[in-house]
């Protein structure tokens, strides 16, 4: 009896297989959290390449914000014609509704898609024919999460021909990281990605601005 016992206490057959069923699912999932991770990381870059991508397009477009041409070329002073316009004298923050339907507010008013050029915000979000849109870097990206503001920079003179020279904000706000594997082995939520921002001057093109 005595000699059994010590046979089965130093008995080694299956202490691998014992050790392998201990180790492969933490090892499982460090390497599929490298992988869910490392996709964080790649969402992360695209979110920064679309609001560049967004802010180029916002800069060369007709604004989303209708008002804006009209408001910012017309003084409201008569004498002012040919002064510079000072900054902060127009503000428009432009998103989209769940549902995609764009729309403006001006300074803390609330927002109106009569204020809002459907055309120009679709533009910047899915490209047009020759540029790539921000739903091209990032596909997971929703319209409710782009938001596009034109505030005077203290740049460009009153009646200017050629246009306002707005600052342009291009933003992506309340954008989930998603993560595939480690939301089903260790129940993960998707995490809020950091707002992202992407800031220009405008540009001078007499064919889209009026």
């Amino acid at each position: 009896m005595v000699m059994e016992k010590r046979r089965f206490s130093a008995e080694q057959s299956g202490t691998t297989m014992v050790e392998m069923a201990i180790a492969m699912p933490l090892l499982l999932t460090l390497v599929l959290g490298f992988v869910d991770f490392g996709y964080a990381y790649y969402q992360w870059n695209a979110g920064n390449k679309a609001v560049q991508a967004g802010a180029r397009l916002a800069r060369i477009s007709t604004p989303v914000a209708i008002g804006l041409p009209l408001e910012a070329k017309t003084p409201s002073v008569a004498t002012d014609v040919g002064n510079a316009v000072p900054a902060g004298t127009y503000d428009y923050a432009c998103t989209a509704n769940v549902a995609g339907v764009a729309c403006c507010s001006i300074g803390p008013g609330t927002c109106d898609a009569s204020n809002a050029s459907q055309a120009s915000f679709d533009a910047i979000y899915d490209g047009t024919a020759n540029r790539a849109g921000m739903h091209d870097f990032l596909p997971m990206l929703e319209k409710s999460q782009v938001r596009i503001e034109y505030a005077a920079s203290g740049l460009g003179y009153w009646t200017r021909p050629n246009g306002p020279v707005p600052t342009i904000t291009v933003s992506i706000t309340n954008h989930p990281f998603q993560f595939f594997f480690l939301g089903g082995l260790l129940g993960f939520g998707n995490i809020t990605m950091p707002s992202m921002l992407s800031t220009v001057t405008g540009e001078d093109l007499k064919s889209t601005w009026p």
